[in-house]
């Protein structure tokens, strides 16, 4: 019997050719590391930073590569910023394709510790500022009939976490109203799809452990929580954050990617 022979299928491995994304948090950690990753797959790249400096450090990255990009000082938890970056964005190149939500914000602390000051700051970078950049980017994406968002949760949404009751709240916030935009823009081919890491090792980590009584043992002891022995990498997510940027996913809306090194599975 004559085998079948083996059908080879060529696939474009640059999968954001001409797209336009937008990468809030842009300036480090796993913004910083999906804004380079979409360079190389051919995107053109807006970075907003609420550090301006640290948002212009990777367009000048992007750029060496011979990618292109721009970078925005915005604070993405204020009103009006949001609009005024999309709209420059526009101008520059006409369409905007895909939103990460990537900029976040940590304090610590429990209910009775969190003052409210630190619970309206969570609460505005995290889910603010994924509502006000959604809010200004889908009319766009509903004129070219199509986009995708993805926005950040955490391992911490679906299982708790002490002493931060401030960020697992606001990441559960981000899960459901991810889950309801995705209904919402369904019919206009906008997909909306959350990533909830695990630990992974960024700066935000790094302060989160140095607020521990014992940083050092609080640090073994979420390592010892990932079933594959490790921290997570910024590239890591970036891949995922990829996967559901392009067209890859394109039957995925309304739902959260766990990208945890089994954190959760232990």
């Amino acid at each position: 019997m004559v085998p079948t022979p083996c059908v080879v299928i060529e696939r474009n491995t640059v999968r954001l050719q001409d797209k336009v994304a937008i990468v809030t948090g842009g300036g480090s950690g796993i913004g910083q590391a999906s804004a380079l990753l979409f360079a190389r797959e051919g995107a053109r790249v807006a970075v907003v930073d609420r550090d301006l400096a640290a948002a212009e450090a990777t367009v000048v990255q992007i750029k060496e590569h011979g990618g292109e990009a721009l970078a925005f000082g915005s604070d993405v938890g204020m009103p009006g910023t949001a609009d005024a970056d999309a709209a420059a964005v526009r101008a520059q190149w006409g369409r905007i394709d895909v939103l990460v939500c990537a900029a976040g914000f940590s304090c610590g602390g429990t209910v009775t510790t969190t003052s409210p000051e630190d619970w309206d700051a969570v609460f505005r970078t995290n889910v603010g500022g994924t509502w006000l950049w959604a809010r200004a980017v889908i009319p766009q994406m509903q004129q070219q009939a199509g986009g995708s968002i993805v926005t950040f949760t955490s391992q911490l949404a679906l299982a708790g976490g002490r002493n931060n009751s401030a960020y697992v709240a606001a990441k559960g916030a981000i899960m459901s109203l991810t889950r309801t935009m995705g209904l919402d823009y369904a019919a206009d081919g906008i997909r909306v799809n959350a990533i909830a890491p695990g630990a992974i090792d960024t700066p935000m980590l790094a302060r989160g452990f140095l607020r521990q009584a014992d940083p050092t043992a609080a640090r073994e002891t979420s390592l010892k929580r990932h079933a594959l022995g490790r921290f997570g990498r910024a590239e890591d997510i970036a891949a995922s954050v990829l996967h559901l940027a392009s067209d890859a996913s394109a039957f995925t809306t309304g739902t959260t990617m766990v990208v945890d090194g089994g954190w959760l599975a232990g």
